[in-house]
């Protein structure tokens, strides 16, 4: 797998992660709001969670799956260089 690939396979699962968490936040504020002081501009604000949470959620997995598969190239290669010799 390479850098890339690994980058991008973690930033699909920050999305997802990042998806759930905006939707948590979003709906649970809205029902929070509705049972104390009402619908209002912060109600709204949080829906933009539902976009702004899975962007910088990817962004971030994708940044750590990139040092990850940076990782993996460089301790991987140093594995197969130090094993047993025939």
């Amino acid at each position: 797998m390479t850098v890339l690939e690994r980058a991008t396979r973690f930033a699909r699962w920050g999305a997802v992660l990042g998806l759930a968490c905006g939707v948590l936040y979003a709906f649970g504020g809205m029902v929070i709001d509705l049972l104390t002081v009402g619908l209002n501009g912060g109600t709204a604000l949080a829906f933009l969670a539902l976009v702004g949470m899975p962007a910088l959620f990817g962004a971030a997995a994708f940044a750590a799956g990139g040092l990850a598969g940076v990782l993996v190239k460089l301790l991987g290669g140093a594995r197969k260089e130090s094993g047993p010799s025939s």
